[in-house]
C-alpha cells in the first residue's frame, strides 16, 4: 500500500467520523418538540417553541385565616428530556414569577394571558390539578442569552399544586403557609422575525 492510499483512507475515516459528528450535533440543538397545548393556549402566530421544561416543585400557599390564598409564586425546577436542570422557577411575594437560566442566568418573567378554556368553571377550592396557563413575557425581554427574546410560556400538563383542603384554614391558623407539591411542563417561546 503506497503513502497515497494510506492518506487517502484516513483522510476518508476523517470525514466519515467528522459528518458523523455533526449530524449528532445538529440532533442535539434541535428544538425538542414541545407537548401537545390546546388551541387556546396556543401564542400568537410568529412565535416558535425553543425550549421546554419539566418542572417539578410546590405552589405556595397561606391561610388568610378564612380561606387559602397564593401570596406567593411557585418554587420548582425544570429539567430537560436528559434530566439536567436547565431553569430555576421562583419569585417572591407581590412580583411576577420568575424563570432562571441555570446555564447563563437570563431571565424572563411573565404573567397569566390566557387560561385552558376547558377550566372556565375551575373552583381551586375542589380542583385535582392547577390550571394550564399562557403566560406573556412583561416586560418583553431583549435578546441574549438562553431565555432572552422569551415572548410567551405555556404552563401544560399540571399535575397537583391545588390549594390545601379549606377545613384547614380558619381564624386560629392564619398565617400558616402550605407548601403543595406539582409537577408541569413548560414550552418557552420567542418570535419567529
Amino acid at each position: 500500500m503506497t503513502r497515497f492510499t494510506r492518506l487517502c483512507r484516513a483522510m476518508g475515516v476523517g470525514l466519515a467520523v467528522a459528518t458523523a459528528t455533526l449530524g449528532m450535533t445538529q440532533a442535539a440543538d434541535a428544538a425538542p418538540a414541545p407537548p401537545t397545548a390546546p388551541d387556546t393556549l396556543a401564542p400568537p402566530l410568529g412565535n416558535e417553541a425553543f425550549l421546554v421544561g419539566h418542572a417539578k416543585g410546590v405552589q405556595i400557599y397561606t391561610c388568610d385565616g378564612t380561606k387559602w390564598v397564593l401570596p406567593s409564586v411557585p418554587r420548582a425546577d425544570l429539567v430537560d428530556d436528559a434530566g439536567s436542570l436547565i431553569v430555576k422557577h421562583a419569585g417572591a411575594v407581590g412580583q411576577l414569577p420568575t424563570w432562571t437560566s441555570t446555564a447563563d442566568g437570563s431571565k424572563v418573567t411573565a404573567k397569566p394571558s390566557k387560561k385552558d378554556p376547558l377550566d372556565v368553571n375551575f373552583d381551586p377550592a375542589t380542583a385535582k390539578d392547577i390550571q394550564q396557563l399562557l403566560l406573556e413575557a412583561t416586560p418583553p425581554t431583549p435578546p441574549g442569552g438562553v431565555l432572552g427574546g422569551t415572548t410567551y410560556i405555556q404552563r401544560l400538563n399540571t399535575q397537583g399544586g391545588t390549594q390545601p383542603p379549606t377545613a384547614e384554614c380558619k381564624e386560629q391558623t392564619a398565617g400558616k403557609v402550605k407548601e403543595v407539591p406539582y409537577k408541569a411542563d413548560y414550552v418557552f417561546f420567542r418570535a419567529t422575525a
